[in-house]
């Protein structure tokens, strides 16, 4: 186990500058939008509910701004895309190969996107219904198991990582099992090939009422850290610097609007509703849950609320904690810097910001 680990880490590293920057221009799809034009690559997740309020609030076309949003399956390709030009911005978890590509100066990360947080769900920890029934059922049990992820140095291994850490197990001692879409790991669960997932939570819900999977548990009820950003190229901050201030202005619009409807806790820290929440969680489920009817969209999207920080600011250091955790795994190279791909100049009031 611990030499396949070490050639996964040989791997992610090998593609982290002329690979990936080679595959980008497989993934692009093409030149990036018109002037006046942002195209930003996202999952269907409720993590990326500001971006979507925003939208259906007309918050970018009060800044003069067309957004064109581009769906993925994945975090990793985002960030590829985002390096080739084929999109402008990217919104997702952080990854290592995010890491590589940003610390080899092809990204910036500008603005904050989703976090976990203790009294919000976050991603759930699912266990298959096989090992559940052989005893899997506390974190402490990890060691020996399968855990299916998108891709080696997914936001879904650090998370393993971290629960590692905590509760005290070695990282190799879990099998991981790279899956490359959530889709993937969902099946491969269903049918008991993977012992557990790490999984977003309107996902990990649907999975636990069809009876498919049980709940381990939140990952924000062991531990917070800043799960996603908003991140683009160099070559868009300095030839687009005026269309990412619009772009960031509406977007934080839309943060405040998901944090007022869906983040309200009350006097026993519980979420609470009310007339508006209904409304920005439709917003959310259309763009979620594109398929299935609104009113039963807009539930889940109010059960499955991400915390997103109102005016998109980051936990900064715990994103270097991150990096220095990749590192540790031999998973982003030892000379990155997260100082030289934060910029942080686009939103005020950063947080946890190390001196």
């Amino acid at each position: 186990m611990s030499l396949l680990f070490t050639r996964m880490g040989r791997s992610l590293r090998a593609v982290s500058a002329a690979g990936l920057c080679a595959l980008a221009a497989l993934l692009s799809g093409g030149p990036a939008m018109a002037e006046g034009t942002l195209a930003v690559g996202a999952l269907r997740f409720v993590s990326n509910g500001a971006l979507f309020v925003a939208l259906e609030k007309g918050y970018f076309k009060e800044e003069g701004l067309d957004i064109d949003v581009k769906f993925f399956d994945a975090a990793q390709p985002i960030a590829v895309a985002v390096v080739s030009g084929g999109i402008d911005l990217g919104m997702t978890g952080f990854t290592g190969g995010l890491f590589n590509l940003a610390g080899k100066g092809a990204l910036k990360v500008i603005a904050a996107q989703a976090r976990e947080k203790k009294g919000y769900e976050g991603n759930a920890i699912l266990v298959s219904n096989a090992a559940w029934e052989k005893g899997f059922r506390r974190i402490e049990d990890f060691p020996d198991k399968s855990l299916g992820i998108t891709q080696v140095g997914s936001s879904f291994h650090y998370q393993i990582g971290q629960l590692a850490r905590l509760k005290g197990f070695d990282i190799k001692s879990v099998a991981l099992k790279p899956l490359q879409s959530l889709s993937a790991m969902a099946a491969a669960l269903k049918t008991n090939q993977v012992d557990s997932i790490i999984i977003a939570p309107h996902l990990a819900k649907a999975l636990v009422a069809a009876g498919d999977a049980k709940l381990l548990g939140w990952y924000s009820d062991f531990d917070e850290y800043q799960f996603g950003a908003v991140f683009t190229s160099p070559r868009v901050v300095s030839g687009r610097r005026p269309a990412l201030e619009q772009f960031i202005r509406a977007y934080q619009k839309g943060a405040r609007d998901v944090s007022e409807a869906l983040l309200t806790l009350d006097k026993d820290g519980k979420r609470v509703f009310d007339a508006n929440s209904d409304v920005i969680a439709g917003m959310i489920a259309k763009y979620v849950f594109p398929s299935i009817e609104p009113a039963k969209g807009m539930e889940q999207v109010k059960a499955s609320t991400f915390y997103v920080d109102p005016q998109g600011r980051f936990d900064v250091g715990d994103v270097f904690r991150q990096v220095a955790w990749f590192k540790e795994q031999g998973l982003v190279d030892a000379g990155i810097d997260a100082r030289s791909f934060m910029d942080l100049t686009f939103v005020k009031g950063h947080t946890n910001v190390p001196q």
